[in-house]
């Protein structure tokens, strides 16, 4: 339990790579990059792991580059959303139940729900589940009026908002985030992209 966030907070941050509609199609994967950090200023590790586009394998390959790494003073699992690699949704308690780490998701952008319900409906044989998923996430909490969100697990509000701020250098994105982001595109297409 987080009573209080120092400034050097250990966190990983996890983002993927970019990916083609083909990959889709062929079943490829992207990379998953989980960047850890000391606060806002100091990278201390790298994590990376492969997931499958539109697959079903993103919750485990988080849990496992956490559990198996060497970091084991980390506080905070940061997440860039719960879909990655297209719909390859991620279950947040899970996460955080089997590494016993909270787990912050912080986005950019309100997710339209019903939309991405009828897209999984419409392309996906197992789309329940998926869409259990997305049912199970915790509450979507605005800290900037339609600028930032988070969504939190094992963590209460106050306490995830102050990490949120504690590891943001500049613009609105925790700094792990930002260069799991930046390695993960870079490493799919040969150069980082910008958010």
């Amino acid at each position: 339990m987080i009573r209080k966030v120092k400034g050097q907070i250990r966190t990983v941050g996890f983002d993927d790579g970019t990916f083609s509609f083909s990959s889709k199609i062929e079943n490829r994967k992207t990379i998953l990059i989980g960047v850890v950090m000391k606060g806002s200023i100091e990278v201390v590790g790298i994590l990376a792991r492969w997931i499958t586009v539109d697959g079903t394998d993103s919750t485990e390959a988080i849990i496992d580059a956490v559990n198996s790494s060497r970091f084991k003073d980390l506080r905070v699992i940061m997440l860039k959303g719960i879909t990655y690699a297209g719909f390859n949704l991620v279950d947040v308690e899970r996460v955080y139940e089997e590494t016993g780490l909270p787990v912050i998701v912080v986005i950019r952008k309100k997710p339209n729900i019903t939309a991405m319900e009828n897209a999984l409906k419409k392309h996906f044989p197992d789309a329940e589940k998926r869409i259990s998923l997305l049912k199970k996430a915790p509450p979507l909490v605005e800290l900037i009026p339609d600028r930032l969100y988070i969504q939190a697990v094992g963590i209460g509000r106050e306490v995830a908002e102050e990490v949120v701020k504690v590891t943001t250098k500049t613009g609105l994105t925790p700094e792990p985030l930002r260069l799991a982001h930046m390695i993960a595109s870079a490493v799919m297409t040969g150069e980082s992209k910008r958010e």
